[in-house]
């Protein structure tokens, strides 16, 4: 593949090949600028706008509630001051841009290649180069630099930073205190999306069946949203 736009559009239509194609160069750099750029201005465009600033405060307010925290009048006009100020709205989405970029990528990869160097399963003892699972981390961010491109028009419509794509927006009819609904929450499509894509670029590196390493991430991904959603219930939140 000779540019790096079709190499991010491999991603999205044939993993399997993409990732069979990049190994042997690990061109991580490039994509994980491309993709961290566009969540970024995604992003900072949307909380320019008027509505943008009033979602992230009511994103703000929900995470409080949601976590115990009471939010009255004083501590709401507090917020709507701090989104008032540009620089806030930069920071948030330099914050949301990192986090599933660079860190996203160079933490999932750390904790792959510690994984795979103490497993038995592999009879190599050397195991993966941290550099071949930081081009699989990083390529598979494009999963996520698309939702952003999706939901930022979403985000304007609905007047919400919410994510679109989580499955309780399957399940309207539930109490959105009750724990189901929280936990349907967390789980999020594109994430089960980024899980599947980064299970087949491991199990082209390693050569290891993509149902098992699929499954193994998904029951991880499940896992922490249960915590998270164990959370909030004993935090004794509302929303």
């Amino acid at each position: 593949m000779s540019s790096l736009a079709a190499r991010m559009w491999g991603v999205i239509r044939r993993p399997r090949a993409t990732f069979a194609a990049i190994l042997p160069a690990r061109p991580w750099a490039a994509v994980l600028l491309v993709t961290t750029t566009i969540t970024f201005l995604c992003s900072a465009g949307f909380l320019r706008t008027d509505v943008g600033r009033q979602a992230l405060v009511d994103q703000w307010e929900r995470t409080a509630t949601a976590f115990g925290q009471a939010v009255d009048d004083e501590s709401y006009a507090r917020m709507e001051a701090r989104a008032a100020e540009g620089g806030v709205g930069l920071l948030y989405a330099a914050g949301t841009a990192l986090a599933y970029g660079p860190l996203l990528a160079f933490a999932v990869a750390g904790v792959l290649f510690l994984a795979m160097r103490r497993s038995a399963a592999l009879p190599d003892l050397t195991g993966p180069r941290f550099i071949d699972l930081l081009t699989i981390t990083s390529y598979s961010t494009v999963i996520f630099a698309l939702r952003q491109v999706i939901a930022t028009p979403v985000y304007y419509v609905q007047e919400s930073i919410a994510s679109p794509t989580t499955l309780v927006r399957l399940f309207g009819s539930l109490d959105e205190a009750s724990p189901v609904a929280r936990f349907l929450g967390v789980i999020d499509l594109f994430v089960v999306w980024w899980i599947v894509v980064l299970a087949i670029g491991v199990s082209v590196l390693c050569d290891r069946p993509t149902r098992r390493l699929a499954l193994a991430f998904t029951g991880a991904y499940v896992a922490l949203a249960l915590l998270a959603a164990l959370a909030m219930a004993v935090s004794g939140g509302t929303a």
